[in-house]
């Protein structure tokens, strides 16, 4: 005996869940009710993007207050660019320490370009790819000035091969694994103290571009995290230069988006 084929429009008015089949065959009858069903979820998705982006944040930490959407843009997954606003005052802060920098991030190309047109001797250490790098910093590689370097492992360098350390857009991409390893590697190449620029908890994670270079998401840790940690790796506040650099960049109306620590090495 031949079977029949089962038509899917009554399995689906039997009871139990309907068809694709039967969802379809009831669209073409009913099309006013798919058109007010897509225009609710259209209404419902616009409600959830717009009520997502809208509004400020205020993140009380270490002095440091992320107030509107453009200074979070701004400062997402990087600090680096915070490091070049934050140059003049960590020089009025540190002095003479500024004479031997060792800047660990990236985009270490700019902040090393920048310091040796000051006539200072600096050096960088870019912890992902350089790929994308221009001529000017290609060059610097070229001269030895910039290495790249994974950071989870040793820096090449000699102890106290420099004054001042200072990091950014490194360390939030680190688990505690490593940062035991890294930190007291970098306080090992520094004789007058480490400057470390970190995220904000709070902010977006690094944009999805960025994600295949860094590895993995940022983890933005607060400040009393942080704090934490270092008392537990024996770093300690570098209170002087803090002091100095919390006066000039108050005179400058300088206001961080990412919090920045001075320990000493």
């Amino acid at each position: 005996m031949s079977r029949r084929a089962v038509n899917p429009g009554r399995r689906a008015s039997d009871g139990g869940l309907p068809t694709v089949a039967s969802l379809l065959h009831h669209k073409s009858r009913s099309p006013s009710v798919l058109t007010m069903a897509l225009l609710a979820l259209g209404v419902i998705i616009l409600i959830v993007y717009f009520n997502s982006g809208s509004g400020g944040l205020q993140i009380p930490s270490f002095g440091v207050t992320v107030t509107s959407r453009e200074s979070v843009s701004r400062a997402e997954g990087s600090c680096t660019s915070e490091v070049m606003q934050a140059l003049p005052y960590l020089k009025k802060a540190y002095g003479s320490a500024m004479q031997k920098v060792l800047h660990v991030g990236p985009d270490s190309c700019t902040v090393v370009s920048n310091l040796l047109k000051e006539g200072k001797e600096a050096w960088g250490v870019e912890p992902y790819d350089l790929d994308d790098a221009d001529s000017s910093c290609k060059s610097l590689v070229r001269k030895g000035f910039v290495r790249l370097s994974d950071i989870k492992f040793s820096l090449p360098y000699r102890p106290d091969s420099f004054n001042l350390v200072v990091v950014s857009d490194a360390l939030d991409y680190l688990t505690p694994r490593y940062l035991n390893k890294t930190l007291p590697d970098l306080a090992r190449v520094s004789t007058d103290g480490l400057v470390i620029f970190t995220g904000n908890p709070g902010q977006q994670k690094a944009k999805v571009s960025e994600l295949p270079k860094f590895g993995r998401p940022a983890k933005l840790r607060s400040n009393s995290w942080w704090t934490r940690y270092f008392i537990q790796t024996g770093l300690t506040e570098n209170e002087g230069p803090l002091k100095k650099f919390e006066q000039a960049a108050s005179k400058g109306n300088y206001e961080p988006d990412c919090q920045i620590f001075h320990l000493s090495s």
